[in-house]
């Protein structure tokens, strides 16, 4: 199942246009999802009766819209909707308990104008169960890019990127950013480490173009230019340098602000 988060907003249509076309290609279904505050959800009688049965009413319009765009560009898909009653944070990391993938705009009606990223975002990036996927702007080139490091956290990145890339019969490139001189990521070697991950996906999934970059720069920019005008880019929640307690790595995070396309941030076990 792909869970998709909707508020209304231009940018939570889009993420259930591409929610659908992800659910057509991996033949799950999809379930659009609206929160609002729980005392608008159950309250039906009472002084704020009125205002509650205004936000339901609302609330619909939304699901409606979103089944609508979802439809259009899928319509053979299993498709439900429904409402969470809670924070729009808290109740969609619990409705993707058992998803393989959730999905929301990169920004919405409740976001600070100038912020490039809402905090719903940016909160169910950090906490999902499962991977996320935050929609800014779609393209299509042909291509999947994927940001690896060469730390352990890689194994699940390239996973990723080679089925997404496999299902969508598509090129997949793989960008590692080198920040100084004689540091290499990709000579790491051991059990999992990104060398061996590599040959194991590139043999399993041999129909996939694969091209591999090392480029100088710092990750963030690296891979924000990689990524112009592809349809997908890929990156781990956490990786090299990633501080003890912290919930995304700084590489992550800055891109949840700075891609110029849809994010997936895998998630990666601490």
């Amino acid at each position: 199942m792909i869970v998709v988060g909707v508020d209304g907003s231009r940018a939570g249509l889009e993420a259930a246009g591409w929610a659908a076309r992800e659910a057509a290609l991996r033949d799950v279904p999809l379930l659009v999802a609206h929160a609002m505050p729980r005392w608008a959800y159950e309250t039906e009688t009472g002084r704020l009766a009125e205002v509650a049965a205004w936000m339901r009413e609302g609330g619909r319009s939304v699901l409606v819209a979103a089944e609508e765009r979802a439809r259009g560009d899928e319509p053979k898909i299993s498709l439900r909707t429904t409402f969470l009653p809670d924070d729009p944070r808290a109740a969609l990391i619990e409705a993707a308990r058992d998803a393989e993938l959730l999905v929301v705009g990169s920004h919405g009606l409740g976001g600070v104008r100038g912020l490039l990223v809402g905090s719903v975002a940016y909160g169910v990036a950090g906490h999902a169960p499962c991977d996320v996927v935050v929609v800014r702007q779609v393209s299509s080139v042909g291509e999947i890019v994927a940001g690896v490091d060469g730390s352990a956290a890689s194994r699940r990145v390239l996973e990723f990127a080679f089925a997404e890339a496999e299902l969508r019969g598509t090129r997949l490139r793989l960008v590692q950013a080198r920040a100084q001189q004689g540091f290499d990521p990709v000579a790491q070697e051991g059990p999992g480490a990104p060398k061996e991950t590599l040959s194991v996906l590139r043999a399993r999934h041999a129909g996939v173009p694969v091209v591999e970059e090392l480029v100088h720069g710092h990750p963030v920019e690296v891979l924000r230019q990689a990524a112009t005008g592809a349809e997908l880019l890929v990156v781990g929640s956490r990786g090299h340098g990633t501080f003890a307690g912290a919930v995304l790595g700084s590489v992550s995070h800055a891109l949840l602000h700075h891609a110029p396309c849809p994010l997936a941030v895998v998630r990666i076990e601490r």
